[in-house]
């Protein structure tokens, strides 16, 4: 008799709600089987072309943890990613569009040198940006990824600078690019990259997607 009067949704509410949940269920169930189909074979073939030390890339470790989201639904290992590379996977998509003459990062993209089927491999940076968004449309923002990517980039970079050769720059750890710089001290330098990461690509990716998921 006293019970709280509650507002009903209408039915075509419902129903439309109905309906989005359904139709990102099935893009998240494709998305789970196209990454656990590629993921594996772009691993066995970067392991066996460029070792072991590949897998520090910061944007390789991304590839990982969005499949382990997809396979999970923690949405923290979501937003680690997209905090940690989403800026610069976009900037590689820019590259590539421009045909890698823009910034560079998508030029080995167009070297005939390397075979057809390895550069295909690297398509993988045009998926990650629209798979992560997805995923933060779908589970929503932690904000802790902020502090965990934070950590997470650290530590890879200190082991990329102590266990990798200079010559392949992994992280860009010995210099900005391609080639490793000489006009600061190496850990001068280092330390430099760690300050600048995050404060200038974590922090302003952070707020975005804080307020936009």
């Amino acid at each position: 008799m006293f019970s709280e009067a509650r507002p009903r949704v209408p039915r075509c509410q419902s129903v439309a709600k109905a309906q989005n949940m359904l139709g990102a269920e099935q893009i998240s169930l494709w998305l789970t089987l196209a990454y656990s189909l590629a993921v594996p074979v772009i691993a066995v073939i970067y392991w066996r072309t460029y070792g072991p030390a590949n897998f520090l890339w910061l944007s390789d470790i991304a590839l990982a943890f969005t499949l382990a989201s997809l396979l999970t639904g923690n949405r923290l290992l979501a937003s680690m990613p997209a905090v940690g590379v989403l800026p610069l996977e976009l900037a590689w998509t820019i590259d590539f569009l421009a045909g890698g003459r823009l910034i560079g990062l998508a030029a080995y993209m167009f070297d005939p040198k390397l075979p057809l089927y390895l550069r295909s491999l690297s398509l993988f940076h045009l998926a990650l940006p629209p798979t992560l968004l997805f995923l933060l449309y779908r589970f929503g923002y932690d904000e802790r990824a902020l502090i965990d990517q934070t950590l997470l980039t650290w530590v890879v970079l200190v082991i990329t600078y102590v266990a990798t050769d200079p010559e392949q720059n992994i992280n860009w750890v010995f210099g900005p690019g391609s080639k490793p710089q000489h006009r600061l001290p190496p850990l001068l330098y280092l330390g430099l990259e760690m300050v600048v990461i995050p404060v200038f690509v974590f922090l302003p990716m952070h707020l975005i997607l804080k307020r936009l998921f």
